[in-house]
């Protein structure tokens, strides 16, 4: 019943010709048996317009209820088929504009009243037969049928809502998925360009060292080695805890231990074997760090020394700042080499940097030193009393402190990679 329904729905001018052809018969059968023939022409220009009353309900309507004032003005009673007019006036409330249904109703009643007047002063019949007629027949038909088509127009646009709105929904769905992917294509991006770029540069310098090493001094080579070996174990450590990261639930994620302020001292002794000369000052009273900034604020240090071992040649030193201030912790990586002169790949580094500061509403300036070197400067809000327990992140041991500050320890931080 369900397809057949369906099946309907999609041939709607087959349906309204059928139904002008039942109206038609029903109309033609008593003007051809009486010989009147003014009503066979009055049938077949009242059920014509069925066939397109879908399509044009405003033109459908006119037609028919010229054609029933005609038959007042001429006196030309006719009955059955008249239910036209009433089917004419329900597509008129169901497909057309509330305003243009309203006026085509008045019309209808307006017509009927103008019927009984016209027809009941030479019937024999009593004006009030003919009052009642004329409501049951006329008026009361005509507001059925007009109650009926706003109906159906009105759950019509219900339904249309709800199909555009499921739509809209669905695509904004859709476009806050693609979003997302691109985030977190984004997010692993940058994380892999941190943890493979480092590592790798520290691998590719100290092979390069042992492959001069190799015959003068095996001892150093071999020392060159180890570095090499242990860096690589130390980036697979680093890409399983971020993987562990990427897969693992929302209420596991916090499980996983990412760097920090904490263990910026591996970073530094890792890029001191690796023959970079690597200084570095903490300023201020430190103070409790969340997570992601903390993570941060080592993803940016951690990028600034690749930099410099990458593009600042083998004489090159650095200096690492730490800053402590009230309420905004700030980075200064600085060195004497040469700059980078050439565009790193695609840019995910300094990419990554300004999105992992952008993240914090911090500042970032990047740029080579008037008297040679570059310098990276982040610096990054802190909101005092939003960093929950255990989230205290402390730096390392410095090489020079302000007077009066000892340096403190480092935290001890459990978890398997």
């Amino acid at each position: 019943m369900a397809a057949f329904y369906l099946w309907l729905r999609r041939h709607p001018r087959l349906v309204d010709g059928v139904l002008a052809a039942a109206l038609g018969i029903l109309g033609l059968a008593p003007a051809l048996a009486g010989g009147r023939y003014e009503l066979v022409v009055i049938s077949l220009v009242l059920v014509i317009p069925l066939v397109f009353r879908r399509d044009h309900p405003v033109a459908a309507f006119a037609i028919g209820i010229t054609v029933g004032a005609l038959q007042v003005l001429l006196d030309i009673q006719v009955n059955s088929i008249d239910l036209v007019i009433v089917v004419l006036l329900y597509t008129l409330a169901a497909y057309g504009r509330r305003r243009v249904s309203l006026a085509g109703l008045a019309i209808c009643l307006a017509g009927s009243a103008a019927a009984v007047a016209r027809w009941a002063p030479s019937s024999q019949l009593s004006l009030a037969h003919w009052v009642m007629i004329g409501f049951i027949m006329f008026a009361g038909s005509s507001l059925i049928a007009w109650v009926l088509g706003d109906s159906v127009r009105y759950r019509r646009a219900y339904y249309s809502s709800l199909e555009d709105r499921a739509a809209r929904l669905e695509r904004e769905r859709d476009a806050q998925a693609q979003i997302a992917a691109a985030a977190e294509r984004a997010r692993i991006a940058r994380e892999l360009h941190d943890v493979i770029a480092h590592n790798v540069s520290v691998m590719v310098v100290q092979a390069d060292g042992a492959s001069y090493a190799l015959d003068s001094s095996p001892e150093r080579a071999r020392q060159a080695l180890g570095a090499i070996a242990s860096t690589g174990r130390q980036a697979l450590a680093e890409m399983r805890r971020m993987l562990g990261v990427l897969r693992s639930d929302d209420d596991a994620t916090g499980l996983v231990p990412l760097p920090g302020i904490g263990q910026l001292g591996e970073l530094l002794e890792q890029t001191r074997a690796s023959g970079l000369d690597v200084s570095f000052t903490v300023q201020g009273v430190p103070g409790p760090l969340p997570g992601g900034l903390a993570l941060a604020a080592y993803r940016i240090i951690q990028e600034s020394l690749t930099n410099t071992r990458k593009h600042g040649g083998p004489r090159a030193s650095a200096r690492v700042l730490l800053r402590y201030c009230e309420d905004v912790l700030m980075l200064q990586i600085t060195d004497d080499g040469r700059g980078a002169t050439v565009a790193d790949g695609a840019g995910h580094g300094l990419t990554g940097m300004r999105e992992r500061v952008a993240l914090y509403n911090g500042t970032l300036r990047t740029g080579p030193l008037p008297g040679g070197g570059y310098q990276v400067t982040a610096r990054l809000p802190v909101v005092r009393g939003a960093v929950p327990a255990g989230q205290d992140d402390a730096p390392p041991g410095q090489d020079d402190a302000p007077p009066g500050q000892a340096s403190p320890a480092p935290p001890q931080q459990a978890g398997a990679a």
